[in-house]
């Protein structure tokens, strides 16, 4: 009696345990299909939009004058008068330094005399002559006689010449006693003073041209093609800036240089600039922004919609039946967050976020990048566009 209890009991308990199971499965089965059926994967998209992209170079640059000159006296003597201050303009030819003249201009003087004996010898000679060639008419002296005049004529002319030319030599040694400027610029310090000895060693002071200047800076290799073929097309523009915050000043590309420098693969450039109102100096550095080409209604998206990897560089479009699709694209030049590509239409749908969960033919579901949906999102240029006008 007591087994057959125990039997009973335990096929009540399998029975029950079995319609439990059962009536799980049944309910379960619904929700199991349901989270089975994957939904389509919500995209933000927007519409490439064409625009001129300025194709632009960037590079850190230092201002350099077009020329410095390290003024030095050309004689051993002493300064007289200093006729500038430090810091100073001076136009060309402006008398800077003053220099003590004495022993130049008795020089001077000793070699105008010595030109005024020689004129006076050579007179004197050249009558001798005309004399001796009436008297050799009337045969009263000899041929010879006539001869060692002539030689003595043109003696004393070769001599006169030279001593005339040590008088200008004397006159040009003179003149450096004179220190004027040799170009129009701005003085740096002044290294002497009235009284001070100066040699040929001897820096004076410095010029610097500020008007116009220039920019020197480096570009990648890269850039040289462009840089070269906007060269032979006319003037290139360069803007430069003082800080992040400065203002723009606006010049042109003046030269390229002729090698490549191999180590650091960059190539030397230079932009001159109008600097009349000195807002460039000598030394500074500047941020240079040089234009070479503009892509003329060119296709822009945001950058990172753009794919790139072992397969190519692509992005993602809605196809026409809301499926993704990719679609194969060129980065023609990437400015900020967006990038001129080529390879797209402009009706096509970008997708922008959600792509990470994407496989090309899975079902989507566009939300313009903002949060509308694809139509809000085409209708509101309509609206904004009539509210403009």
């Amino acid at each position: 009696m007591k087994k057959s209890s125990l039997a009973f009991l335990a096929g009540a308990v399998i029975v029950a345990g079995y319609g439990v199971w059962h009536v799980t499965r049944q309910a379960g089965a619904p929700a199991a299909a349901k989270s089975g059926a994957q939904g389509p994967t919500t995209v933000s998209v927007i519409t490439p939009r064409r625009q001129d992209v300025p194709v632009i170079y960037q590079a850190n640059g230092t201002v350099t004058p077009i020329s410095t000159v390290d003024l030095h006296p050309q004689t051993t003597s002493t300064i007289a008068k200093v006729h500038i201050k430090e810091g100073q303009f001076v136009r060309a030819g402006e008398l800077m330094f003053t220099l003590d003249d004495r022993s130049a201009r008795a020089n001077v003087d000793k070699a105008q005399a010595q030109v005024a004996r020689d004129q006076a010898a050579l007179a004197d000679l050249q009558r001798q002559y005309q004399r001796s060639q009436e008297l050799l008419s009337k045969n009263f002296i000899a041929q010879g006689a006539v001869d060692t005049l002539k030689s003595q004529v043109d003696s004393a002319r070769a001599l006169m010449q030279a001593d005339t030319a040590a008088a200008r030599s004397a006159g040009v040694d003179a003149s450096y006693t004179a220190i004027r400027a040799p170009m129009a610029g701005r003085v740096g310090a002044i290294n002497v003073y009235p009284g001070s000895l100066v040699q040929l060693s001897t820096s004076l002071t410095t010029i610097t041209q500020l008007d116009p200047i220039t920019v020197a800076f480096t570009l990648p290799e890269s850039a040289l093609a462009d840089v070269l073929a906007a060269q032979r097309a006319g003037s290139v523009p360069v803007q430069v800036a003082a800080g992040a915050d400065g203002p723009a000043l606006a010049g042109v590309l003046s030269f390229v240089d002729n090698t490549v420098d191999p180590v650091a693969g960059v190539i030397r450039v230079k932009a001159q600039f109008a600097n009349a109102d000195t807002r460039l100096w000598p030394g500074q550095y500047v941020n240079a922004r040089l234009t070479v080409r503009t892509l003329k209604d060119a296709l822009v998206v945001p950058q990172n919609a753009i794919i790139s990897n072992t397969r190519g560089t692509f992005v993602y479009t809605v196809a026409p039946d809301q499926t993704a699709s990719t679609n194969p694209v060129q980065r023609l030049y990437a400015f900020g967050t967006d990038a001129a590509v080529s390879g797209l239409t402009g009706e096509a749908q970008v997708i922008v976020e959600g792509k990470q969960n994407l496989r090309p033919g899975g079902k989507v579901k566009p939300v313009a990048s903002g949060g509308r949906d694809s139509a809000s999102a085409q209708a509101a240029p309509v609206a904004e566009k009539g509210k403009a006008e």
